[in-house]
């Protein structure tokens, strides 16, 4: 299996026109020009544009036609996800709309007298939670290897409000585990993505849309030691910009690693069932056999 290299793809010149079509003409300017920009990387990101085309032919069961449809649209989707994201996060949160299914779990999370764990996947755009889910008493950390290059980083942070989400990002020297543990004395609450791996790291196999697969051991191992409720949460994307959160207590046996992964993997068949475009994880997840 190829693993994922863990940095995002995109340069400092294109984030800056969107940007300026956003704050200058509107959204939908940025919509617009995604239609030509996506098309451009479906035809010559042939490694991604081969890569989606086997999940929706292999795993979703489409037809040829389908596949190669849906996997232009995956391109287009993923970008109006960047867009969302840096337009709420230059304040123009307003023009969005949010339904939360299961908030009350993440509430209950922050007021336990403990740390709190979520675990979600590549799916949809968990990243704009922060700016309609409210203030709790404790911080969320989220736990990602998606590391942009610092001049693009530079580039969001300078029309981002403070964020509600603070990033730890997994390092290759591992000094990530510091801050994770730091998070947990501290009783704050951290987020996983489950579906992604280091090179070199350990992995538990899982079972997702028939297929075997490896994941990440850390989030489940530790996970399922912690004597804390562990919550599945995805963001999604619906029509008309409108975001729709899904917060789901885990069902699994304590101290059970493979347990957790299990109930993991079925809340992602289930979210993928009602969201099938919205499967965001480029590169060889389950081997280039599939």
């Amino acid at each position: 299996m190829a693993e994922w290299e863990g940095k995002s793809k995109g340069t400092t010149s294109g984030y800056k026109i969107f940007i300026f079509l956003i704050k200058n003409i509107g959204i939908n300017a940025g919509y617009f020009l995604l239609v030509f920009v996506s098309f451009y990387y479906f035809l010559f990101n042939q490694k991604q544009t081969r890569i989606m085309y086997r999940y929706f032919r292999n795993r979703q069961k489409n037809s040829v036609f389908n596949s190669i449809l849906n996997t232009y649209r995956n391109n287009y989707i993923f970008g109006q996800t960047i867009i969302d994201k840096v337009a709420i996060a230059a304040g123009l949160e307003h023009k969005f709309t949010y339904e939360f299914d299961g908030i009350e779990n993440i509430h209950q999370l922050a007021k336990d007298q403990s740390a709190g764990i979520m675990i979600s996947a590549h799916v949809g755009n968990f990243e704009v939670a922060q700016h309609f889910m409210g203030e709790f008493d404790k911080k969320i950390h989220l736990v990602t290897t998606d590391e942009e290059r610092e001049t693009i980083k530079s580039l969001l942070e300078s029309i981002m409000a403070k964020p509600k989400v603070e990033f730890v990002i997994v390092k290759d020297d591992m000094s990530h585990i510091f801050d994770i543990h730091k998070v947990l004395e501290n009783q704050q609450m951290l987020c996983f993505t489950g579906d992604r791996f280091f090179p070199n790291t350990k992995t538990l196999e899982g079972t997702l849309l028939g297929a075997k697969a490896a994941f990440p051991s850390g989030p489940f191992l530790l996970s399922s030691r912690l004597n804390t409720p562990v919550l599945f949460v995805y963001v999604m994307r619906e029509k008309n910009r409108h975001y729709h959160l899904y917060a789901r207590i885990a069902d699994f046996k304590n101290r059970d690693a493979h347990s957790l992964l299990d109930s993991y993997t079925k809340s992602i068949e289930n979210i993928l069932e009602k969201y099938p475009l919205q499967w965001f994880n480029y590169y060889e997840f389950w081997g280039k056999n599939e």
